[in-house]
């Protein structure tokens, strides 16, 4: 196993630019690291370009003129952890227990390499032992079929295809029950119930035509650079054409910086950048409102001004009285809202909103981007809502080159709400269910991510099935949930590499190995294709031809099927085997219930750049209760949920630029500077000179959420960073001990970990 963690960590300032030849070193790392094969190579040649796979890792969309390499650093570290030859077979199970294995760094676990064969865990030894595949899914139908529906989660990672999540989620309602908690409850839940309410639609409504289209870019709470690389490349042409882009963002992030392009021979060679930001707002953590009604406040008041002279108008009234409601009511909020307020929450001068609100002011055509900087926030959704409210004041929804744009985590988190993956019966198809499958679909809410935590720690969930994912390492309250989840009567954790969730076993469990996307997925009709929806609702489809890491994997689709007929009385209108012979028929059944979106869906599945499934909001047709796109007043400034005290810090759970979500990829953070560990604490100098701490300091963090309830996290290294008073940084999953369960956004229950109540501990 290749070392990365170091016991004399190295921590300095990364001068370089995102991209360029670092880039390409730890492409090279990782290749090496995992010991791939030549036909590793041959694979990154295929990535997220026509009749190819798409790529594992982000959702940002894949262009029909694609680049020769059409992958980003990131998305190769995804693929090449995927193909690695290292391999997590039962003979390690045989020399390693749970209990042992606990001890492990989560970096560890995973780079032991792929699963190889179906398991099942032995309580005596506490280890796993290989089993068959019908033991295993014969076993979890016994545990399963005699449990109240109501006491089981159907948990399913956004990594997993439209036709296995299609399938899952019809599994579950006709087991009974919409229990259907997913990775999009941990992240963009906040942009779905948002955008529901003002716009009529929870997602974004731009397309990637639309970074050709527009003159100016305003970026919020997301780290480009190690979250969605390949979208620096549409960033920096935008800028090579004069677009402005005006940054909101705590952390000085290098991809929000500089960019060079690994793919353009002259700037490789000569250490050519391009500068990405033109203006760079530091914003406190939880600042956004706050900011965005400063811009709104200036818009506004120049606009009245421009009327009481005769100039010409700032907002596009037309537009305002046409499309939306309750202007009147947030214009004058911001009219009133005071700018000692508005400076002291966001942390920014005026002068700063100032020179944003002149670039907003006079540009055309407005791209909002943004990302969990503010989803995870207790006022998340108003956040988004915020957002909203800024581009109806100059029309910039549903016309070129404008729009809210959301960048979704996991590659196909967006496409697993359009086909059912849910827990709200209203943004689920019963009716068509019923018709086509002649069963009584469930109208009961069901359980989303933080009520699934809650139901594991007080008992009331009984067991969990895990399409995917690291559940209990992605979650808040990792302690309660991981002393709570033995009591689970079962848990199915379906995965492709050993993660820390599968170390805590229920009274059954099983660990089930399945193909990755890349591996060639062949069965009774021959090689199957899924597919996958990216962050501007295109419809992409994916065809693995590598070798599989093991010849005892199933795919997710069969896997799900062998579960369903084990739990589900037989149903003349579901053939699930007919469906796993031919990925094709599920598509069929697809599009059958959603006739508006899939039409032709196996005729239109490689279309170059995806097919489009459509936006009504994109027309401007709203389709709100008032048929119009409506302003929100904000509660407050503040998105913390929380107030400010003496000692109390907001901490910002953050991602390195070596990991994807709870996946670690090695131990070197390069734009921020960190190699050797995870145990850092990013601190302004300020605030540690006023705390008395030194740079390479030891400390703890513990929650000050007010419930008397000790979550600690031990070993922290202080580092001096670039980040505003008052705010800290430290790496998820590891700082998910430090958030209660309950600090969660209004509305959308997505776990508040940018803004997360905490104390210093010396």
């Amino acid at each position: 196993m290749s070392k990365q963690r170091s016991d004399k960590p190295e921590i300095k300032p990364f001068a370089g630019p995102a991209g360029g030849w670092g880039s390409m070193r730890s492409l090279a790392e990782i290749l090496r690291r995992e010991r791939v094969t030549p036909d590793a190579l041959l694979q990154l040649a295929r990535q997220n370009k026509p009749d190819g796979f798409m790529c594992a890792s982000c959702a940002w969309p894949k262009p029909a003129d694609h680049h020769p390499a059409e992958f980003c650093e990131e998305g190769a570290k995804a693929t090449a952890w995927e193909l690695t030859t290292l391999r997590t077979t039962p003979e390690f199970f045989e020399r390693h227990t749970l209990t042992e294995l606990r001890g492990w760094k989560d970096y560890d676990l995973e780079q032991h390499g792929r699963l190889t064969h179906p398991l099942r865990y032995d309580a005596p030894s506490d280890k796993y032992v290989a089993c068959s595949w019908e033991e295993a899914f014969d076993a979890i139908g016994t545990a399963l079929r005699p449990l109240d529906p109501r006491s089981v989660a159907f948990y399913s990672s956004g990594r997993t295809a439209l036709e296995a999540s299609y399938m899952y989620g019809l599994m579950a309602r006709m087991f009974g029950n919409q229990n259907l908690p997913d990775s999009s409850n941990m992240c963009h839940e906040s942009t779905s119930v948002g955008l529901k309410a003002a716009i009529g639609v929870p997602v974004g409504t731009t397309q990637l035509k639309d970074f050709k289209q527009c003159d100016a870019i305003f970026f919020f709470g997301q780290n480009v650079g190690s979250n969605a690389p390949r979208m620096l490349h549409d960033l920096r042409a935008a800028r090579k054409r004069g677009v402005e882009i005006i940054t909101f963002n705590p952390l000085r992030e290098r991809g929000l910086e500089r960019f060079t392009n690994p793919q353009s021979p002259v700037e490789m060679l000569t250490g050519g950048e391009t500068q990405i930001s033109t203006q760079y707002h530091q914003v406190k953590a939880g600042g956004d409102i706050a900011a965005m009604l400063g811009i709104a406040k200036f818009v506004i008041e120049w606009d009245d001004a421009a009327l009481a002279v005769g100039d010409p108008r700032v907002l596009d009234h037309e537009f305002i009285a046409q499309h939306t409601q309750d202007f009147e009511a947030f214009a004058d909020a911001a009219r009133t809202a005071d700018w000692a307020d508005i400076e002291r929450e966001s942390g920014l001068e005026r002068s700063a909103l100032e020179q944003a609100a002149r670039v907003y002011a006079r540009s055309k055509a407005v791209l909002a981007i943004y990302g969990m900087g503010l989803t995870q926030h207790v006022k998340g959704v108003e956040n988004v809502r915020m957002v909203v409210n800024l581009l109806l004041l100059r029309g910039n929804i549903g016309r070129p080159g404008a729009g809210p744009t959301p960048v979704r985590g996991h590659s196909n988190v967006q496409g697993q709400r359009t086909i059912g993956i849910t827990e709200k019966t209203e943004l689920a198809p019963v009716d068509k269910l019923r018709e086509l499958y002649g069963f009584d679909p469930p109208t009961e809410k069901g359980l989303d991510t933080v009520e699934t935590c809650r139901g594991v720690i007080d008992g009331s969930v009984k067991a969990v099935v895990s399409l995917g994912g690291n559940f209990l390492r992605a979650v808040p309250e990792t302690a309660a949930m991981e002393e709570a989840w033995p009591s689970l009567d079962l848990s199915v954790q379906i995965a492709t590499k050993l993660n820390r969730n599968h170390l805590f076993a229920g009274r059954v469990t099983y660990l089930l190995p399945c193909l990755g996307r890349v591996e060639a997925d062949v069965q009774a009709s021959g090689l199957q294709a899924v597919s996958t929806e990216d962050s501007t609702s295109c419809i992409h489809g994916s065809r693995g031809t590598a070798k599989p890491a093991s010849p005892h994997l199933l795919s997710e689709p069969r896997i799900v099927a062998e579960i369903a007929k084990r739990i589900l009385p037989p149903n003349p209108r579901v053939d699930w085997d007919s469906w796993v012979a031919d990925y094709g028929r599920i598509r069929d059944a697809i599009e059958a219930t959603y006739p508006a979106i899939f039409k032709d869906f196996n005729k239109r599945l490689f279309t170059p750049g995806g097919f489009w499934k459509g936006n009504k909001a994109a027309e401007r047709i709203w389709q709100t209760p008032s048929k119009k796109a409506e302003f929100l007043v904000p509660s407050g400034l503040s998105a913390t949920g929380f107030g400010d005290a003496d000692g109390r810090f907001r901490l910002m759970t953050l991602r390195s630029n070596d990991q994807f979500n709870t996946t670690i990829y090695g131990y070197h953070d390069r734009f921020r500077g960190v190699k050797g560990t995870r145990d850092v604490l990013f601190i302004n100098r300020e605030d540690m000179a006023a705390t008395g701490l030194s740079e390479g300091q030891i400390v703890a963090l513990e929650s000050d959420a007010g419930d008397n309830r000790l979550r600690r996290r031990e070993g922290l290294i202080v580092t001096p960073y670039d980040i505003p008073r008052g705010c800290l940084g430290a790496y998820y999953p590891e700082a998910n001990v430090l958030m209660p369960v309950e600090h969660h956004a209004e509305q959308s229950h997505v776990p508040a970990a940018k803004s997360v109540p905490v104390r210093i501990r010396v």
